[in-house]
């Protein structure tokens, strides 16, 4: 038997998809995991971005700043943190994604707000506009859709690096992957690769029509 075979065997059982180490018991931690954290990233990075990209300053600076993170691999985040106070468990796995999941949100807000007709923008403020009223009625809706890009970004890579979780005793379905290679079956490791993929087609399905309808609906100011 071929290891696509045994893959899809395994997948075909049903015993392999009930109970706590079940795969709808991973999905569930998987899918609470990366929402978690996208929860805790966009409310870090969209604060900063959308008020530097209102001001037009630091935006850059701390966009920079934001993408070093991208450069040094998950991974190597999850083994220093494990190694820390925090130790091995969920809350390094957490930390670690948050951080991984905040660049694309913070450039893509910031690009977005900077992207903003300038002359709309003073068009608002001779109408009488606040500051807030500006960025919350005029350049926020038409950065939107690159906002919606960076959330869709961040989200898709953080379904597939929550993978890594199951290395420092997180859950997810990361936990099918590494008991396939403890138990040496390459069966069921090629089937914990091929949910986690499905998975993140699956968001980026959502997030590419929530970015469509974010495009469609009309501006007002």
């Amino acid at each position: 038997m071929n290891t696509i075979e045994s893959a899809w065997d395994w997948l075909t059982d049903g015993a392999n998809w009930s109970g706590s180490d079940g795969v709808w018991q991973r999905l569930l931690e998987h899918v609470l995991l990366t929402v978690g954290c996208l929860a805790v990233a966009a409310a870090i990075a969209l604060p900063v971005a959308l008020w530097l990209g209102h001001i037009g300053k630091g935006g850059a600076l701390a966009v920079n700043i934001s993408n070093i993170g991208r450069a040094v691999p998950t991974f190597a985040v999850l083994a220093l943190l494990g190694l820390s106070p925090l130790g091995m468990g969920t809350t390094t796995t957490v930390v670690a994604l948050v951080l991984f999941a905040i660049p694309p949100i913070l450039t893509n807000a910031y690009v977005g707000m900077r992207g903003v007709d300038r002359e709309v923008v003073e068009a608002s403020k001779g109408m009488g506009m606040s500051g807030t009223q500006t960025l919350w009625r005029v350049e926020l809706p038409l950065a939107l859709p690159l906002v919606v890009t960076g959330l869709r970004t961040s989200a898709v890579q953080v379904v597939a690096t929550a993978t890594l979780a199951a290395l420092v005793a997180g859950g997810g379905l990361g936990r099918i992957v590494t008991a396939g290679f403890q138990l040496q079956d390459q069966g069921q490791v090629v089937a914990g690769a091929f949910l986690v993929a499905v998975l993140a087609l699956v968001v980026e399905g959502v997030f590419a029509l929530a970015q469509k309808a974010v495009a469609r609906t009309p501006r007002q100011g």
